[in-house]
This record gives structure tokens, C-alpha cells and sequence, in this order.
């Protein structure tokens, strides 16, 4: 008689989704020894319940995620929480998956997405949101409240498109992400677009200009007037780029440049070359 064949299990949408939002935990119980694993092991804690129906089963497949984990766990890393839960999802239908195997393709792509976290969202999208709504905010309105909050909410999208993506591609997911070129054009764009941005705020918010006049020929004239007819902005632009080479050094602080603008503004406006 033939061996009856074993019952499929499926992840349920639901699973999905509490997956996904769960992985905001990852954050909440570092450690200095596995870093986020007790966070993503909690992350998985719907996926095994919906694929193992026997506590020691569930149990054995949560132990394998307490192990060393450390990505960008809140938007571009949720493609590996939802590798992992394919990946968990094959194995318990009788794949040749062991959890060896989910915790290589883990470990081989949290640097990766690491890096691609970072700058895409904490370099690209939190320094352009956020500028936009400083500028909003110097002229009173009250717009640059809520943009800050697109911040969160853009991410928050990504991250669940992206952990829907990785869980409809399986292991497969990065390696076709990467050939398909996508991610390096996303950041591409957005460094293009955040540049954009940052020159167009500081032209109009880096106010600087000396106002130091005297008579050539029997008329009136700036250094200001003078520059602005070589450059409009000149001055602005300067500055900037200024502080831009000052932060290409390496070890610089933050704190150095501003003291240092404030002591440069204050000296310069007693002096009246500002």
C-alpha cells in the first residue's frame, strides 16, 4: 500500500503580515552576543505556530533563529525575514532544508541588505524628508510637522513590499533582485534626488553676504554687488562646499563645524564684514 502522502501546510496572509510587524522587535532585546536574534526569533514565532502543530516541533524550528543576527531590521532587511519564512515554510512540506541551510542564506545577506538599508534610508530618505521640512518649519509653516512623519511611513511601506518579495522568492530572492539591477538604480535615483534637494535648500537657507561698500568713480558699489555679478550665491555655495570638504577628512565631528560657524558668524558681524 502506498505511503499516504503528507499534508501540505501554507502560510496564511495574517502569518505574513504579523511576521513583518513583529520584525520591528529587533530593536527592542539587543544583546552583545547574538544582537538581534532574540528580536527576529520572535518575528517567526506566527510562522511556526501556523507550519508546527506540536510545541517540541515549534520549539526545535524557533531555536534555530537565536543565533548570531545583526541587519538593517526595519525596511530593506524584512526581505530576509521573508526568505527566512519561505524558507521555513518548504521545510516543514519535506524540502531538504535544514537549518543550517536557513541560517547560511541569513547570514550571507544581512550584510548586504545592511548596507543597502543604510543608505538608501538613513542616507538618502531621512536627510531629504527631514530637510524639507526644516525648510518648511524656518518659514512657519506647519507642514514641515507632518513631513517628518513620511520618514516613517515611506519605510514602513518599503519594508512590507519587501517582505512580501522575499517570501514569494525564496532563497532566490537576492540573487535575482541583484541581476535585475533595480537596487542599484533605487540607489542611484535617490542619491541623484537627495543631492538635488540638499543644493536646492542650501541656495535658499545658507544666508551669507558681506555688505561692505565703497566708491569706485563717483558711484556706490558692494563687494556683494561685485560677487553676485561673478556668481549669484557665491558666497553660500562656498560655505557649503567648504563644510563638505571639512567632512570628507576623516574624524571630524559635527560639533567642531557648528562652533565653529558660530564663532565665524559672531566675529564677522562685530567686525561688520558679515
Amino acid at each position: 500500500m502506498a505511503e499516504e502522502k503528507k499534508e501540505q501546510v501554507k502560510l496564511q496572509k495574517k502569518d505574513l503580515v504579523k511576521h513583518w510587524l513583529l520584525g520591528y522587535s529587533s530593536e527592542t532585546c539587543y544583546n552583545y552576543e547574538r544582537l538581534q536574534a532574540l528580536g527576529t526569533t520572535n518575528a517567526m514565532v506566527p510562522i511556526v505556530r501556523r507550519l508546527y502543530k506540536t510545541k517540541e516541533e515549534q520549539a526545535k524550528a524557533l531555536k534555530k533563529y537565536t543565533v548570531f543576527f545583526n541587519t538593517e531590521p526595519s525596511w530593506i532587511g524584512t526581505v530576509i525575514h521573508g526568505v527566512a519564512a519561505s524558507m521555513e515554510e518548504q521545510a516543514a512540506n519535506g524540502a531538504d532544508i535544514d537549518a543550517e541551510d536557513i541560517n547560511a542564506v541569513r547570514t550571507g545577506l544581512m550584510g548586504p541588505m545592511a548596507g543597502i538599508g543604510d543608505t538608501i534610508d538613513w542616507g538618502t530618505w531621512k536627510p531629504l524628508f527631514f530637510s524639507i521640512a526644516a525648510s518648511f518649519s524656518t518659514q512657519g509653516g506647519i507642514a514641515g510637522f507632518f513631513i517628518c512623519f513620511l520618514f516613517a511611513l515611506v519605510p514602513f511601506l518599503e519594508g512590507w513590499y519587501l517582505s512580501k518579495l522575499g517570501y514569494r522568492l525564496g532563497r532566490e530572492a537576492i540573487s535575482k533582485l541583484l541581476e535585475g539591477g533595480w537596487i542599484k538604480q533605487l540607489i542611484m535615483g535617490s542619491s541623484i534626488l537627495g543631492l538635488f534637494m540638499v543644493g536646492a535648500l542650501s541656495a535658499s537657507n545658507v544666508a551669507l553676504e558681506i555688505p561692505i561698500a565703497f566708491t569706485m568713480g563717483g558711484t556706490e558699489t558692494s563687494v556683494q554687488a561685485i560677487l553676485d555679478s561673478i556668481l549669484p550665491g557665491l558666497l553660500p555655495l562656498t560655505l557649503v562646499l567648504g563644510i563638505y570638504t571639512f567632512f570628507r577628512k576623516k574624524g571630524q565631528k559635527f560639533g567642531r563645524v557648528v562652533f565653529f560657524l558660530l564663532g565665524l558668524s559672531m566675529v564677522g558681524s562685530l567686525i561688520g564684514l558679515f
